[in-house]
Formats: structure tokens, sequence, C-alpha cells
């Protein structure tokens, strides 16, 4: 088993500096280099660097590019601008959804898709599946290393790395150019934290360099690296899915609030029954809460009504660093899902009070 779990380009230097090694997603990959929520704090109040170099980088060019992501993916990438980003999904033929990605459109004819790590090879087959058309499909993941550079005194961490004013690189949007002396980074400002910064996306024989480049410039900053746990408890503060939690094969994309993600302007992939599911409405609905009694709400605990009736299930769950209470991400039936309404989640068979709320769960 061990020689099918993949590694990073600077697996080994995780390990040198600490960095607890866990298996994730068929790669060996941080979890932590000291505490998740030192970890978490670092991020939310400064700055520090995840290497989530195991998520799939696929190229999608030439006159048929468009028409392709347009079958494929939910959202719009008609409205797209060259150096735009976008979040969409991919939507199955069952009304779940296969992952959910960005696109980034380099030129008319040139776009990447950026795909979660454990779907590599399912999206990749999925979107050969529907290549009807012709675009020119690659398959450059196991090509590149990513680095996000997160937290709010991360434009001022890394400015000095590059010639490219990151002030003006707009949150999804993004530059292709030179970076810690390396020609050709794309530089984006995307990440999955909230707290804003960037995501460097670098080929992996200038991984290293890059990366120590990023902790010189930032050492005045206090800059760190971090680990996956953090990165898990950042993205519930916000709210934002995690494929194989909150949203899945057998999630519609309404079901999950991803409905501002599902343009029906165009016809993609089923897009007919999942047009229904946001006409007819759907019967569950994902929603964050927040804790009103102790205790940390985690994944698949049932979510009960007043009366102890199971009304959902948790899908991620958490004790929030930032605001120092449980919160979590469930579906419940559609008529528990309006922010202010009161549930409860199971915990050890003890029924704990909690609150819906709007996301993101950290206000401010």
């Amino acid at each position: 088993m061990e020689d099918q779990i993949k590694k990073i380009a600077l697996n080994d230097l995780h390990v040198s500096l600490g960095g607890k090694m866990v298996p994730f997603a068929g790669f060996n990959m941080p979890v932590r280099y000291s505490s998740d929520n030192e970890e978490h704090l670092c991020v939310r109040n400064g700055v520090g660097v995840f290497d989530v170099s195991h998520m799939g980088e696929f190229f999608v060019e030439g006159p048929h590019a468009l028409e392709l992501i347009q079958k494929v993916t939910s959202n719009d990438a008609s409205k797209l601008v060259v150096g735009q980003a976008q979040y969409s999904c991919f939507p199955n033929e069952t009304g779940g959804i296969v992952d959910d990605l960005i696109v980034y459109k380099f030129s008319d004819e040139k776009y990447m898709l950026v795909v979660n790590a454990s779907n590599i090879d399912k999206d990749w087959a999925w979107v050969n599946k529907y290549n009807t058309m012709g675009a020119k499909l690659t398959n450059a993941s196991d090509e590149y290393s990513l680095f996000a550079v997160q937290g709010p005194k991360a434009i001022e961490a890394v400015q000095s790395l590059t010639p490219v004013n990151l002030t003006e690189v707009k949150f999804y949007h993004f530059t292709v150019g030179e970076f810690a002396g390396v020609k050709d980074v794309i530089i984006s400002g995307t990440g999955y934290t909230g707290a804003g910064g960037f995501e460097i996306y670098v080929k992996n024989e200038d991984a290293e360099k890059v990366w120590k480049a990023i902790f010189e410039a930032g050492k005045d900053f206090d800059i760190k690296p971090i680990g996956l746990g953090a990165r898990d408890t950042l993205r519930l503060e916000m709210g934002y899915c995690l494929y194989g939690n909150d949203i899945t094969d057998t999630t519609s994309p309404i079901e999950a609030g991803l409905g501002w993600i599902t343009k029906f302007t165009k016809d993609f992939t089923n897009s007919e029954a999942i047009k229904k599911h946001k006409e007819e409405g759907v019967s569950r609905k994902l929603v964050g809460f927040v804790m009103q009694e102790r205790g940390i709400p985690r994944g698949h605990y049932p979510i009960v009504d007043a009366a102890g009736e199971i009304i959902g299930e948790v899908t991620s769950g958490t004790q929030s660093p930032s605001m120092g209470v449980g919160i979590g991400l469930g579906y419940v039936k559609t008529e528990f899902s309006k922010p202010g309404t009161e549930i409860f989640i199971q915990v050890r068979n003890k029924n704990l009070k909690a609150q819906v709320e709007k996301l993101p769960l950290l206000k401010g």
C-alpha cells in the first residue's frame, strides 16, 4: 500500500520542517507542523503558506476549449475575461456533483481547470468522455506545485519577490509573471481560507527555490508553514464546501447552496434535471450552524429537531479557533434551513442546541 501513496515535490522538505505527514487524497501530505490552532490563527491574523501541490491541473486548449468547458461545468465560462478565474462544478448525470473546480482563462483558446486531488483520475475521465468536439486536453497535475500564501499580510510578505503589483491582482483574477526569479509563474488571487492572499503555481523543478524565497521574504512577517488541519478549520469558518464531505456525487448543486455557480443560460450535463431542482425546490439544504451549547460537531452526527426527530446530518464540523465555539455544515430538511432556526446536534447521544447561520460563519 505504501508505494501507492504519491509524494509531492517538496515531501522531504516538509519532513525536515517537522511536518506531521499523513496520507490524504492519495498523497503524503503535511497535516500540521505545530498545532492546528496556532497555524489557523497565524493565517487569520498574519501570513502562512500551504503546500497544496496535490491539487490537479488540466489544460483545455484549441478552438473548441470553451465549448467543452461550457458542456461539463455548471457556471457560465463565456463570461470570463482573460486573467479571470471562476468557481464552478462538474454536474454528473444523476443530479449530483463529480467535483468542484476553478476555471482559469488564459486566452480565448487556453484554459486551466484546477480540480481536487482525490478526484484527479475521475475528473480526467469525465472531461475526456465529453470531449466529442476535439478540444486539446493535457493533464499537467504531476508537473505543477501549488503554494497558497494566505492571510492579511500575504501581499506585503511576498511583494518583494515579484515585479507584479500584487495589490492589483483582484480576487478570483490571476496573472502570469516572474516570481522569486522564476519566469511564467501563475499568481492567482484565490484561496480556501477567506483570509486573503494568493495561490502560486510553479513547475516542480522550481518549487524548492520558490518555497524558500517565500519564507526568506516573509520572515519579518512571522510567516509559517501551515498544514491541512488548519486549512480545514479556516475553510469551515467561511462555509466553503469540501468535496467528499459537503458535496458528493449524490448532492445537487441546488441543495448544496451552489445555485450561484449554476447558470441555466446554457446547456450543460444534466442541466434540465438540475433546473427542475431550482424551480420545484429541494427537500434538503446545506446550512452552516453555530453551537449554542458546548460540544464539537463532527461529520455524520445526526441533526434533530426540538422533539428529537432526525432532520439531517452534519457533513463537516469542528471547534472554531477564531470564534471559540463549535461550528459546522450539514444538510437539513428545507423547512429548517432559514438563518436563526434552532436545531440540535446529537453529540454522544446528547442533543445539543445549535443555530442555523448565514455564511460565512466567521463574521467581519
